[in-house]
C-alpha cells in the first residue's frame, strides 16, 4: 500500500511505521501525537486501518499550519507550493535564501514547504531568535510540483474528517489523552537538543517529560515512545527510569547516513518503549485470540 508522505522531515518514522504499528493493538479509536513532526506513524494507522482517528501536535505552531492547509486547503496548498516551486529557476541558491527570508516573515505554510523539501536532510533549524535558518542543499530542487500534489491530495483524502489538529505544550495534548487512545511520543532525542541548541521548537525537559510518561501511566493511558537509540556500540540518551516499568525493543534503523558518508557501515538501532497499560491491552488482545 502507498502511503502518502508530503512534508520531508528529519527523524521521520516512515521508514519504521509499520514496526512500530506492529506493537499497536489490531486497532484503536484514536492515535494522538503530540510530537506529530511529519506524522508517518498515524498516517500509516489511518491507511491501513488499524487506527480510525488521530489528533496531531506540534509545538512547532508553522508546520501546524502547514497540516491545517493540508487537511482544509489541499488544492490550494498544491497551487501555492507549485508557483513557490517555479519561481526558483535560473536562481536556485539565491531564491532559497530570499523564501527562507520570506517565511521568518510571513510563517507561510507553502514557503515552509518548500524549504523542507530543498534544505539540507530535511532538517528544520533555528536561530536563537527562533528564525527559520537552515541551508540549502544545492543538489536538488525539492520535490516537483506535480508530486507535491499528488501527496498532498491523497494525505487530506486520508486524512479528512478523522484528524483533529493543534499547536500546544506537549503535555496540554496528554492531559486531553483517555484510555480509549493510543498515544505515540517522539520527541526530540535527548543528547541532539538542549537548551543551546535551536534545532527544535520546543526543548524536552527530561524530569518534566517521565513525570508526564509516570502521569499517563497512572491513568492507564497506553503509549508507545520513540526516545533514543544507539549507532553501533555508541548510545544517545539518558535511559528512562526502571520506575516507569517500560518494555524496550530495538527496531533496525538501517545504517547510519554520517557513518556512510565517511566510508564506514555502522548499522543505527531506534528504542522503542511499550508502556505498561499497552502491555496489558496486549495480553488481553492475545488471550481472546486464542480462546
Amino acid at each position: 500500500m502507498r502511503i502518502p508522505h508530503p512534508i520531508p522531515y528529519q527523524g521521520s518514522k516512515r521508514r519504521l511505521a509499520p514496526a512500530i504499528l506492529a506493537w499497536s493493538p489490531p486497532t484503536v479509536e484514536r492515535i494522538v501525537e503530540p510530537f506529530a513532526g511529519s506524522a508517518a506513524l498515524s498516517l500509516a494507522a489511518l491507511a491501513t486501518g488499524q487506527a480510525r482517528s488521530v489528533a496531531l501536535n506540534d509545538a512547532n505552531a508553522p508546520l501546524m499550519a502547514l497540516w491545517d492547509a493540508i487537511v482544509h486547503q489541499p488544492a490550494s496548498l498544491a497551487e501555492a507550493y507549485a508557483e513557490v516551486w517555479d519561481g526558483q529557476h535560473g536562481r536556485e541558491q539565491a531564491y532559497f535564501a530570499a523564501v527562507r527570508a520570506e517565511f521568518n516573515r510571513t510563517a507561510q505554510p507553502q514557503h515552509l514547504l518548500f524549504l523542507l523539501t530543498r534544505c539540507v536532510k530535511a532538517a528544520v533549524r533555528y536561530n536563537a531568535q527562533g528564525a527559520f535558518n537552515q541551508s540549502a542543499d544545492h543538489r536538488r530542487r525539492g520535490t516537483h510540483p506535480n508530486t507535491m500534489r499528488r501527496q498532498i491530495l491523497d494525505t487530506a483524502r486520508l486524512l479528512g474528517n478523522k484528524t483533529s489538529l493543534s499547536a500546544a505544550d506537549y503535555r496540554d495534548v496528554l492531559s486531553t489523552s483517555t484510555s480509549h487512545d493510543l498515544v505515540y511520543l517522539d520527541p526530540p532525542y535527548q543528547g541532539v537538543c538542549g537548551p543551546r541548541d535551536q534545532r527544535y521548537a520546543q526543548t524536552i525537559s527530561f524530569a518534566d517529560f517521565v513525570e508526564a510518561l509516570r502521569w499517563l501511566n497512572q491513568r492507564e493511558i497506553a503509549y508507545l515512545l520513540s526516545y533514543d537509540g544507539r549507532s553501533g556500540s555508541k548510545a544517545f540518551g539518558q535511559p528512562l527510569p526502571s520506575s516507569l516499568h517500560l518494555q524496550r525493543i530495538e527496531l533496525d534503523a538501517g545504517p547510519s547516513a554520517q557513518a556512510t558518508l565517511l566510508g564506514r557501515r555502522v548499522v543505527t538501532h531506534e528504542a522503542l518503549y511499550l508502556s505498561p497499560a499497552l502491555l496489558r491491552r496486549r495480553e488481553v488482545v492475545t488471550y481472546r485470540s486464542i480462546m
